[in-house]
């Protein structure tokens, strides 16, 4: 657990949680904290029971945001990619008059980012920091969708060049991915709009207003992965297509070779029958004209499917 007093963006390290409980002069508290740390905080800041229960379970938490008398509880969730799954990680945030509490599993990028931009621009209330957080979080999915977009059109790309069985899995793995977040992404849109619409006296009137900017974006965000929702559809038929393609390619090539074949097995068969009075089995190069014949017959038949690219 980490505590430090935040005024004009300058942090200032505090040992004694004690000191946290009473408002400072000028700035606020930040405690950064893990779940364990919510054993000594929850008495000390009056945090409701469900609220810390909703920090310690391993189920995923829906975002969402609960008024409490001292203090709003809200959780929003982090995302990351690593080019095969996408995470979320949620930010539990308890947000108070001169303190915010934010609480996490794992450690989440957003907040190491955080850092140089409270100092930029000398933040010293809590609810300034809410709205620099959540607006560096809902940044972060536009930077997500250019990584899914661009792993689309790399799929869609190495499907029309050679596809494989592989491609299947890969499309059906990452639609799944993007269906399951875009369902996430609904409540979350729903809590930044509860902070840009609701009277919420934790947070400053002229403040407030900046979130319909991070409303508008968590909006295109959503419309976005419904759009690579549909991508993922399409590609799902290119990659139909081209396998249906590749069989007819193949039995073309088959049904090719089989026709300069026929006639060629018409001949052999005709000197196969072992009959005594065939004028040609007596002649002396009776062999010859018929490889002869037979060789001609072929090429002839292969470079006419060849310029009709039938092969």
């Amino acid at each position: 657990m980490k505590i430090r007093l935040v005024n004009n963006g300058v942090f200032i390290p505090v040992d004694d949680i004690q000191q946290a409980l009473t408002p400072p002069a000028e700035g606020f508290y930040w405690i950064d904290a893990d779940v364990d740390d919510l054993a000594v905080l929850q008495p000390l800041f009056m945090m409701h029971d469900l609220a810390v229960e909703d920090c310690l379970s391993d189920e995923e938490q829906r975002p969402k945001i609960e008024i409490y008398e001292s203090h709003y509880f809200i959780v929003i969730n982090s995302i990351r990619f690593d080019d095969e799954e996408i995470f979320l990680r949620a930010v539990n945030l308890f947000l108070g008059r001169h303190f915010i509490i934010s609480v996490t599993k794992q450690k989440v990028s957003e907040l190491r980012t955080l850092k140089p931009i409270l100092w930029e621009q000398e933040v010293s209330t809590p609810d300034r920091l809410l709205y620099l957080l959540v607006d560096l979080i809902v940044d972060n999915y536009f930077t997500v969708g250019d990584r899914i977009e661009a792993r689309i059109e790399k799929l869609e790309e190495d499907i029309l060049m050679h596809t494989k069985k592989s491609h299947l899995n890969e499309i059906i793995g990452l639609r799944s991915e993007i269906l399951w977040l875009k369902k996430v992404l609904g409540p979350q849109k729903e809590v930044i709009n509860t902070l840009n619409k609701k009277d919420l006296r934790l947070i400053d009137d002229q403040l407030q207003k900046y979130f319909s900017d991070i409303y508008e974006n968590a909006v295109k965000i959503s419309e976005t992965f419904e759009t690579y929702r549909d991508l993922m559809g399409n590609l799902r038929e290119a990659y139909q297509s081209s396998i249906a393609n590749r069989a007819n390619e193949i039995m073309r090539v088959f049904t090719a070779i089989t026709t300069v074949f026929m006639p060629l097995t018409v001949i052999t068969g005709i000197y196969g029958m072992n009959f005594e009075f065939m004028p040609e089995l007596h002649w002396k190069y009776s062999y010859f004209v018929v490889i002869g014949l037979m060789v001609t017959l072929g090429l002839s038949m292969f470079f006419i499917f060849r310029k009709k690219d039938w092969i």
